[in-house]
């Protein structure tokens, strides 16, 4: 090769590492609660500018990396050419999605302000005396934040770009929660219970009284105002159809949301329609269960059944929560046979908290920092244990922590070869379709030995197949939240409390819902289409390996990587 080709190549590279480098400097500091999460402490005492000029720069700064990005050259080798092509991709996808205005409606009962702030304890650091007065100019700042969300949702309402009615009531209780007279309440406060010694007992003095100060002269009266802007003035002017399509560019917002969260092409009334046949499957495998534990009855019977039945439910938070230890322990001792390479980083527990326990999901999974500062958590939800079915522990531990979220999020993360985009990115099909993927998994290692357990995951499973039809009835086919409730008391196995906040939640949160069951169809395709091609030379652990080495990809680019592994394992192209 000639010498000054190579040299431009490498300049290529230099080029395009500088410009992704540019843009997560950008997003970091754009966005200061998601450095400090991730352990970058440069912006520790800022908050996020929610103003609609901030939403316009971030745009044109979206802009201007998009034309950088297409005046340099495209790379030649096979990763930094994936690396051009996802960047571009998703500076496009922002810059699509900003059509809709996002910071027209910032809040919803599963994110916004009234979640990031009272959860900052969880993650600001409280080690130094620094950390201390970053964490009181965090709190202090909040009022400004408030003030621009307000001023959004005014505009959202002019606009006719409003949440559903039904969506803003849920986040009433929680602006009430944080909107007490004694400081000392609130989870913020928990920042000063425990001052390390090493910091001295008269700066101690000052950083608690200052962080008290904070919480009841800035914090509280924010929380107060944002409460009475919303019972007086936006809850009137919200839909009362719960459809995104009832929003004036409803129909274009859907199929740009459907895209964005699958990374397909498919249709509303073709994801609909899966749905329905993925369900025809899982309640033929469920119905076998059923038959084999002996049951005289229908499927519904059956169901009705486990939900009457108290003794198959957790009466306590430390049941649940020990419950859940068992089962990832015994997991975790199996992963060596499933996976060549796990994960550095440790996860830990942790309560959901209780202002928002009642609106939130079952668990979900934290990832870690980057710095390794503390351990990855497995959220446990143990609002009303007794409502809490023990035969859907097992899915739900393997789904959201081992082999699910905490393998690939927290090995991508590791992954230091990949930009800090890639890195600390990704695709909801793939990161959603993985965690699916990964509640069946534990059956090849020798789990599930429990029928119940077994019906529990396949619950799971027609809860996903259900998404497809309910969020897609909802938004596309204008379904009432009742009929989407009807539907999932007849398809799956729910408690009715875990519909409702599903229902609710496919609301708030439109096509999200759809990542899951796509993405999962997409990996279980890919992995008997390795086991057939592959035949006594498949290994799982390689496939497995394979498939995560590369962070959350889009699923088309998840296949072409794959098929290209497939054929070097074969022997195709040697």
């Amino acid at each position: 090769m000639p010498r000054g080709k190579s040299v431009s190549s490498g300049d290529v590279v230099t080029q395009l590492n500088q410009l992704y480098d540019d843009y997560w400097e950008f997003t970091l500091k754009e966005y200061p609660l998601s450095a400090t999460y991730l352990g970058d402490h440069r912006y520790d005492g800022l908050l996020e500018d929610a103003s609609a000029d901030a939403f316009h720069r971030r745009v044109a700064q979206s802009k201007k990396y998009l034309d950088r990005l297409r005046s340099i050259k495209k790379p030649s080798s096979k990763p930094d050419q994936l690396n051009y092509e996802l960047f571009e991709r998703e500076l496009k996808d922002n810059l699509e999605a900003a059509k809709f205005r996002p910071y027209l409606t910032p809040m919803t009962q599963q994110s916004g302000l009234q979640i990031d702030i009272p959860e900052l304890v969880t993650y600001h650091p409280f080690g130094s005396l620094s950390d201390f007065e970053n964490f009181s100019s965090r709190l202090r700042a909040f009022p400004r934040l408030v003030d621009q969300v307000i001023q959004s949702m005014r505009t959202g309402i002019r606009a006719r770009i409003v949440l559903a009615k039904v969506t803003a009531e849920k986040i009433i209780p929680q602006l009430e929660a944080n909107g007490v007279q004694d400081p000392k309440k609130l989870d913020l406060y928990k920042s000063v219970e425990n001052i390390p010694p090493g910091i001295a007992s008269r700066d101690a003095l000052r950083v608690r009284s200052n962080i008290e100060e904070a919480i009841r002269q800035s914090v509280v009266p924010a929380f107060e105002k944002l409460l009475a802007f919303f019972k007086e003035e936006y809850l009137p002017a919200c839909r009362s159809d719960v459809g995104v399509w009832s929003l004036p560019d409803g129909n274009e917002r859907y199929s740009y949301t459907v895209r964005h969260y699958t990374t397909t092409n498919l249709s509303p009334n073709e994801i609909h329609d899966l749905g329905l046949r993925e369900l025809l499957r899982i309640h033929a495998e469920m119905r076998a269960i059923v038959d084999r534990i002996g049951f005289k009855g229908s499927l519904q019977d059956f169901i009705s059944s486990l939900r009457k039945d108290r003794s198959l439910y957790n009466t306590s938070a430390a049941e649940l929560l020990a419950g859940f230890k068992k089962i990832l322990q015994q997991m975790e001792e199996k992963l060596p046979s499933l996976f060549g390479r796990l994960p550095k980083a440790k996860y830990g527990f942790r309560e959901i908290e209780t202002f928002r326990a009642e609106a939130a999901p079952d668990a979900y999974y934290y990832r870690p920092p980057e710095d390794g500062s503390r351990p990855a958590y497995f959220y446990v939800n143990t609002f009303r244990p007794e409502q809490r079915p023990k035969y859907t522990m097992e899915v739900l531990a393997y789904h959201e922590a081992v082999p699910g979220h905490h393998l690939q999020l927290a090995i991508q993360q590791e992954l230091t070869n990949l930009p800090k985009f890639r890195r600390h990115g990704g695709y909801t099909a793939f990161i959603e379709g993985w965690g699916l993927y990964s509640e069946e998994l534990p059956k090849l290692v020798g789990f599930y030995n429990d029928a119940l357990s077994d019906f529990g995951r396949l619950s799971f499973d027609a809860w996903r197949a259900a998404r497809l039809v309910v969020d897609t009835g909802i938004h596309h086919k204008r379904w009432t939240r009742e009929r989407a409730i009807q539907f999932f008391l007849e398809n799956t196995a729910l408690s009715e409390l875990n519909i409702a906040s599903e229902v609710e939640r496919y609301i708030a949160w439109p096509g999200q819902a759809l990542a899951y069951k796509i993405g999962q169809l997409k990996i279980s395709e890919l992995r008997a289409r390795a086991e057939k091609t592959l035949g006594p030379r498949f290994d799982i652990r390689k496939f497995h390996d394979e498939l995560l080495g590369d962070g959350a990809l889009a699923l088309d680019v998840l296949e072409n990587k794959m098929q290209s592994w497939i054929d070097r394992e074969s022997g195709i192209h040697s």
